[in-house]
């Protein structure tokens, strides 16, 4: 049963995602909603991430439709192009602020945060929840080399969670993962009710068949 403690998620989804491949798993999003839910009072599971605005299809985009769709708040911005001084194209897209606005504003309606991510830049956002009166809990992994989580942002949390030690419980299971047919081309789903194999192939998470 969950505790009357309320909590709120807020996944760093480019930090996650290199997490996990890190890892070396999958995490089946269904699960990470569901094994919080059952902890306690979970208020909001916020995922942030930013993406390529002119790109016709991006391989994201049918992740973060279901999120929005099954009980996420997704915040996402434009990635931003800019040259090197090698005259290379590189793409910038830093989701640190909106994270640490959403958390500061939510601060006064929470008990607990749960932050997914590894990232030292987040250790002031952490420190400010503390001194008003949130719990913080950091989520990402040391079972790596290099660890994943800067040593300064795993001091400053109230509670460390090595997300390794969640892989059985929030993770994708590999046998779950369809079967496409020879030749078959992803679905392009765009939140409109369709099954997409891809989805379910990349994240474990499936969508309803459209009604008739």
């Amino acid at each position: 049963m969950p505790t009357t403690q309320r909590s709120a998620i807020f996944i760093d989804g480019a930090n996650l995602y290199a997490t996990t491949k890190a890892l070396g798993f999958d995490i089946d999003y269904k699960k990470l909603l569901k094994e919080f839910q059952s902890r306690e009072n979970l208020l909001r599971a916020f995922y942030y991430t930013a993406m390529i605005e002119d790109q016709e299809y991006s391989s994201i985009r049918p992740l973060i439709d279901w999120l929005d769709y099954n009980g996420y708040r997704v915040v996402t911005k434009p990635v931003k192009e800019f040259t090197d001084s090698m005259d290379r194209r590189k793409y910038k897209g830093n989701m640190d602020i909106e994270l640490a606005i959403d958390a500061l504003e939510l601060s006064t309606h929470i008990d607990h945060m749960i932050l997914f991510s590894g990232d030292g830049d987040f250790r002031s956002l952490v420190e400010a929840m503390q001194r008003r009166g949130v719990k913080v809990t950091v989520i990402s992994t040391i079972q790596t080399q290099p660890a994943m989580i800067s040593d300064e942002l795993r001091r400053q949390a109230d509670e460390f969670v090595d997300l390794a030690s969640l892989a059985g419980r929030i993770g994708r299971d590999p046998g779950e993962r369809p079967v496409r047919a020879p030749g078959e081309a992803p679905s392009r789903y765009r939140g409109e009710g369709r099954t997409n194999p891809g989805l379910e192939n990349r994240y474990g998470i499936r969508q309803p068949e459209a009604e008739e």
